[in-house]
């Protein structure tokens, strides 16, 4: 407006002398004197209206292209017709009868076992002592058993997303910062024992000043980024029927508490946690079926 102020408008219609518009505000029409309206203001204005929707739909379209192709671009292949998920994760390359098939491993806690028992009785003899405790995962055997002695696992682990990251240290008399090791000591693979009914990831030693020590038995590996974030773990040697986990260091010689477990049984049955992707969907017809990661039955 000539005066300095502004009608907002959705329709607009000059008729004589007079201009009809449709006001934004009380959404009615209403009327003004032609002679009040500044033309040259209001063309200004709606040329960087239009410019604006159209530098705002250039920037969403450069958006959907991109989110387009991130879900057009191929998905890692670890061998032949077999892909890493889109979504993160612990997954395990096996072998089942000549056929390569990824298994998906589940994080377990560790439990704290003090062995009250035992310790009591060592500091009854020597007071001196320091007592023993260790790390536990319930049950003899994990739920996923692979048949390849030497199987090459791939992680894509959010360490904010994931559990609570209890170190067997912080569990303990105390709590310190750790430093996150490199990349190539940050997941090992560690050698359970069985115990009864459970299976024992390492062992915690507190001394008679306080201070703990954690030990575990770690099999050679080596790690390295496959196709980032995925980071590649593989044994450099054969791993012996038995017990495994695929641990987290929180320092040279502490682990977090939660591991993935698995078994090394080339006799086992196929796995109930093969990651299979998804049918492609027949010609014509517009429905994708989901992945079929549920474990069979």
């Amino acid at each position: 407006m000539k005066d300095g102020g502004y009608q907002s408008f959705s329709k607009c219609e000059v008729a004589g002398e007079r201009v009809r518009y449709m006001s934004a505000e009380r959404y009615e029409w209403e009327e003004i004197p032609k002679s009040l309206v500044d033309w040259e203001a209001t063309a200004k204005y709606e040329q960087a209206r239009q410019a604006g929707e159209r530098e705002s739909g250039r920037i969403a379209g450069t958006e959907d292209e991109a989110e387009r192709r991130a879900r057009e671009a191929p998905a890692p292949t670890v061998a032949s017709g077999v892909h890493l998920p889109d979504a993160g994760g612990v997954f395990l390359l096996d072998s089942f009868q000549g056929k390569p098939e990824l298994v998906e491993l589940s994080q377990n806690g560790g439990e704290i076992n003090r062995e009250r028992g035992k310790n009591v009785l060592r500091a009854a003899l020597n007071p001196f002592a320091g007592s023993k405790q260790s790390i536990e995962l319930k049950g003899a055997r994990a739920p996923v058993q692979v048949h390849v002695s030497q199987p090459v696992i791939y992680l894509n682990v959010d360490s904010a997303e994931a559990p609570a990251a209890g170190s067997a240290e912080s569990s303990g008399a105390e709590a310190t910062a750790h430093a996150v090791p490199a990349l190539a000591n940050r997941y090992r693979i560690a050698r359970l024992s069985r115990k009864k009914d459970s299976r024992v990831v390492g062992n915690l030693k507190v001394a008679f000043t306080g201070k703990l020590s954690q030990q575990q038995k770690l099999v050679p590996s080596t790690a390295e980024l496959f196709s980032p974030p995925w980071v590649k773990l593989a044994p450099l040697v054969p791993l012996q029927p038995g017990e495994y986990a695929v641990v987290e260091m929180l320092g040279e010689k502490e682990i977090n508490l939660y591991v993935w477990d698995f078994g090394v049984d080339p006799g086992a049955p196929e796995s109930a946690f093969v990651w299979r992707d998804a049918p492609v969907p027949e010609s014509g017809k517009e429905e994708t079926p989901a992945l079929a990661n549920r474990p069979k039955k």
